[in-house]
């Protein structure tokens, strides 16, 4: 049973319990725990926390999973790039993290994607045979995680019909079949921020979104709310500090190198069926690939791009560059390649990377795509614990540690973390998910808080109606987003929640149908 099933209030967000808890919370006692950024890394810490029996408060600036986490390429991956950087700590814990996440924390949000690479003329057979290899490895990554086979799939070689069965779009001249794999998949990376968040404040943890971290000590932060613009202080035993590619700008002494991943959004029918997701080989590279994503939205993300950046703006951009250079590398194995006018949108994501040195201008810098994956927590001078480095799949474990560095250092009383075995809201098992009485899509996205969701089209049948046509959302979503899951505005509806945003043609379309389901809904605005 998912925790919100026994006590639903508990794990809601609203804008009336934030404008309570940021009342008792600014200029009040100390707290155990601040939380600085409301990402993965830092709603599971808040998680982490609470769920350790501390005293918490998370704050972010702007919204949940408002930076980097929702970026990705919505992959829960096991490690396998890692292992041919022999970075073999990375890739065991990836494929351990996944497991979890896939078995026992968020089964729900979290399933089995399958990939195919076509091999093309591009691919050489010594290429071809390297891939195998490393799915093979991949594989017994999976078995050192204890991931069940059920839940993994093993992989397998494609005949040519086989490979254009699960990809009916790539170009059938001298095709020699394929190679199957499977990782974790995520529905949505931001819903699984909103998870996380819910689930800390369901264990007491106060989740505080458009509140600005001015300045961090040891003992607490100077905020301001971003709503009012009224300052004041945050006063905690505690400071973590989780905020990302911002980290730098809250605590002297870190440096981060960021790097940008870009991806495309295409509609589904411009590709056809896709059965599968891709993984296509970049030209000239040995282990580097574009990946195809369909989202069973009527979208397909195609990603991404590995390019280090210097400035570091709330939403950073695709540039052209970028966007060209995945057309043409998903143009080299389709039967039509997409042109510029097939994207409707295109997204860029700030990956937190630690800078070890090297220098961002010295010329035996590693490229990024090169860069560690590994996280590092860092305790500063003054006491402020900072966590950087890492990725989406790893966050429960970066969460963990930049806890146990702030209990160690502040001597806090709680013991070790219980989150490997925590359910996440919504969560349950294949059987429990299968036998809910609501819609598929549903289910994908809310485990067992569907049928909840769904009822409230039951009483007003206007809200079972997309918000958008040809869109699957509904008003029935909208409006549970502003009721339990702390969204306070159009764009964390539209950008966040639901992601209609990602295209802008779409979100100009809803823009009206959500402003009206906000305005009907005064009693989720707070007061």
């Amino acid at each position: 049973m998912s925790p919100a099933s026994a006590a639903p209030d508990r794990f809601s967000l609203s804008a009336a319990r934030r404008s309570r808890e940021l009342s008792r919370t600014v200029g009040g006692r100390a707290v155990d725990v601040l939380v600085v950024g409301l990402g993965a890394t830092g709603a599971g810490a808040a998680l982490d926390a609470a769920a350790r029996g501390l005293d918490v408060v998370a704050v972010d600036a702007h919204d949940l999973a408002f930076g980097t986490s929702r970026w990705s390429s919505k992959l829960v991956h096991g490690g396998l790039r890692y292992l041919a950087s022999a970075q073999f700590d990375v890739a065991h814990e990836s494929a351990v993290e996944r497991g979890v996440l896939m078995e026992r924390t968020a089964p729900h949000l979290v399933r089995a994607q399958p990939f195919v690479l076509p091999l093309t003329p591009l691919v050489s057979r010594g290429q071809a045979a390297l891939a195998w290899a490393g799915f093979r490895a991949g594989d017994a990554l999976r078995l050192t995680a204890r991931t069940p086979r059920g839940t993994l799939p093993a992989p397998r070689r494609l005949s040519a019909v086989e490979t254009r069965h699960l990809a009916p779009a790539l170009r059938p001249q001298r095709l020699r079949g394929g190679l199957l794999s499977w990782d974790g998949r995520l529905t949505d990376d931001a819903r699984l921020v909103t998870a996380l968040a819910r689930t800390a404040a369901g264990h007491g943890a106060r989740v505080l979104t458009r509140v600005r971290a001015l300045e961090l000590t040891g003992s607490g932060a100077r905020v301001r709310d971003e709503l009012t613009g009224e300052e004041g202080e945050i006063r905690a035993r505690a400071v973590i500090n989780a905020s990302g590619v911002w980290a730098g700008g809250l605590v002297d002494g870190i440096r981060v190198r960021p790097s940008r991943g870009t991806h495309l959004v295409l509609r589904s029918e411009r590709l056809g069926p896709l059965p599968a997701g891709l993984h296509v080989p970049v030209p000239g590279e040995t282990n580097r690939f574009v990946l195809v994503l369909p989202q069973g939205d009527g979208r397909v993300y195609v990603g991404l791009t590995d390019e280090p950046v210097d400035e570091v703006p709330d939403v950073p951009e695709a540039p052209e560059a970028d966007i060209g250079f995945l057309l043409d590398v998903l143009g080299s194995v389709l039967d039509v390649p997409p042109r510029r006018e097939d994207v409707v949108g295109a997204f860029a994501g700030l990956r937190p990377l630690l800078d070890a040195g090297g220098g961002r201008g010295a010329g035996a810098a590693p490229r990024t795509a090169d860069v560690s994956r590994r996280h590092a927590v860092l305790t500063s001078s003054q006491g402020v614990v900072t966590v950087v480095g890492g990725k989406l799949t790893t966050y429960r474990r970066m969460a963990e540690d930049a806890v146990d560095a702030a209990i160690a250092a502040r001597g806090l009383p709680a013991g070790p973390s219980p989150t490997a075995a925590l359910p996440l809201v919504g969560a349950a098992g294949p059987r429990a998910l299968a036998a809910l009485r609501a819609p598929r899509r549903l289910v994908g996205r809310y485990g067992t808080e569907a049928p909840a969701v769904y009822a409230q089209a039951a009483r007003d049948p206007r809200l079972a109606e997309p918000v958008l046509p040809g869109h699957p959302v509904t008003g029935a979503e909208v409006l549970w987003a502003l009721r339990h899951e702390g969204a306070l505005d159009e764009a964390d509806l539209l950008d966040r929640r639901t992601r209609i945003g990602l295209v802008p043609e779409d979100r100009a379309a809803a823009l009206d149908a959500v402003r009206a389901l906000l305005a009907g809904a005064p009693d989720c605005r707070g007061a």
